[in-house]
C-alpha cells in the first residue's frame, strides 16, 4: 500500500480534531464534520479511512472512541516514543519545555549541544555534549530525533546521527539535508512559514 506524507498528515489532523470533539462530550462524527475540521472534504476523509480498512457507517458515522483507537493503533501511539534534540537553543528549549509531548507519549530523552555552559546531567532532560551523541543513540536504541542548530552544523549533525542508527528526523535547521533512502527527514522552517503568511496579509492588504 503506498501512502503519501500529505495522507498521513491528513490523518494526524483527523485524530487532533477526534480529541477536541471528543474533550467536548461528543461520541459521533460524521466524515463532513472531520472535512471540516481540517479543510479537507468528505470524500477525501473517506478515502483516506479505506486506505487502512477504517469505515464508518453512512447514517451513525463514525465512534469517536472507536476511530480514535484506530488512529492510535495505526500510529503506534499507545506506545512511547523516545527522541533526541540537537541543538539547545531557542527552539531546541522550547521543544524540550512542551507540554502535551507527554499527553501523546512523546519522551525526549536527552538533549546534545557544543556549548558546555548548557551541559546538565543532573537535569530531567540531561544536556550532553556532542561527543556523546552517537554513543548514546546506539545504547539506546534510539530511531527519532529533531534537529535544531545553525544551518551550517545541520548536515554534520545528521551524517552522525544517520551512521549511528536514527531513522527519522524532524529538522528545523533551514537547509535541505542530503539523506539515505532508508532515513526520513521532515523539514519544518519556521522563517519561511512566517515569510509566506506575511506575503500573503501585505496581498491581502493591497486589496483592500
Amino acid at each position: 500500500m503506498k501512502t503519501t506524507k500529505n495522507c498521513i498528515t491528513r490523518l494526524y489532523q483527523y485524530r487532533e480534531a477526534l480529541y477536541r470533539m471528543k474533550t467536548s462530550g461528543c461520541q459521533k462524527v460524521f466524515s463532513n464534520d472531520l472535512a471540516e475540521a481540517i479543510g479537507a472534504n468528505s470524500s477525501q476523509v473517506r478515502k483516506d479511512f479505506s486506505l487502512f480498512g477504517i469505515s464508518g457507517n453512512k447514517r451513525g458515522g463514525y465512534g469517536i472512541h472507536e476511530l480514535m483507537d484506530q488512529l492510535d493503533t495505526l500510529f503506534n501511539k499507545n506506545q512511547m516514543r523516545k527522541i533526541i534534540v540537537v541543538g539547545v537553543g531557542n527552539i531546541g528549549r522550547a521543544l524540550m519545555n512542551y507540554e502535551s509531548f507527554a499527553r501523546e507519549l512523546i519522551l525526549i530523552e536527552a538533549a546534545f549541544d557544543i556549548d558546555p555552559m548548557k551541559y546538565d546531567r543532573e537535569a530531567l532532560i540531561p544536556v550532553l555534549p556532542m561527543e556523546e551523541l552517537q554513543d548514546y543513540i546506539t545504547h539506546n536504541k534510539i530511531k527519532m530525533a529533531i534537529i535544531a542548530v545553525p544551518y551550517f552544523a545541520a548536515q554534520q549533525v545528521f551524517d552522525l546521527m544517520s551512521a549511528a542508527g536514527i531513522r527519522g528526523v524532524v529538522n528545523f535547521s533551514p537547509v535541505s539535508l542530503k539523506t539515505p533512502e532508508d532515513v526520513f527527514v521532515n523539514n519544518v522552517n519556521v522563517q519561511l512559514e512566517i515569510d509566506i503568511v506575511h506575503y500573503f496579509v501585505n496581498a491581502l492588504d493591497k486589496k483592500e
